[in-house]
């Protein structure tokens, strides 16, 4: 069997799910990010982003959505979009963010983060948008070829705070075709 040639699910996240969720959310942040940032600043942002309290604010929003991707029974990372008055930064009123794509490390290179994506652009058709938008940090290369290789272009910056360290995240988007059934 390929390593690529795995069945990955996509289901949306409810409430009762609110702890794998943190639990996926922590351990893909901490595995994207924890080289390159002190261990301060991560506790710091870990006990804020993923407390309990701010993820079930989350899922109770209803322009909020998270879904999972599972594969071999086991969650293997996430999706967040937000629409209206959720997303990070008002853009657009139609206007979809994709605050969150996070994949676990060992499947990285699985199409994993491709599919999450899919859905993305799937929700944001469905619901009108005429474009997706999302920031990413400035040193995640990786993250930045995945987009522009899906069409994104950059088109401003805004700064993140990640415990005390002011980083820049850079803002991009991608124009959505009209949706027809």
């Amino acid at each position: 069997m390929k390593k690529n040639n795995i069945d990955i699910n996509i289901t949306k996240v409810k409430l009762t799910d609110i702890d794998l969720l943190q639990e996926i959310g922590k351990k893909t942040f901490v595995q994207t990010f924890s080289d390159t940032n002190t261990e301060d600043n991560m506790k710091a942002y870990l006990a804020e982003g993923f407390s309990r309290e701010k993820l079930l604010s989350e899922l109770c929003n209803d322009e909020s959505e998270f879904y999972f991707a599972a594969a071999e029974n086991k969650i293997v990372g996430y999706l967040k979009v937000n629409t209206g008055q959720a997303q990070t930064e008002q853009q657009s009123s139609q206007a979809l963010e994709i605050e969150r794509i996070y994949v676990l490390q060992e499947f990285h290179g699985r199409k994993v983060g491709q599919l999450l994506y899919e859905k993305a652009l799937s929700l944001a058709q469905r619901k009108d948008a005429s474009f997706v938008w999302l920031g990413v940090w400035e040193k995640n290369l990786r993250a930045i070829n995945f987009y522009q290789k899906n069409g994104f272009v950059a088109f401003d910056q805004h700064i993140f705070q990640l415990g005390d360290d002011q980083q820049t995240d850079v803002l991009m988007k991608k124009i959505i075709p009209p949706y027809h059934e």
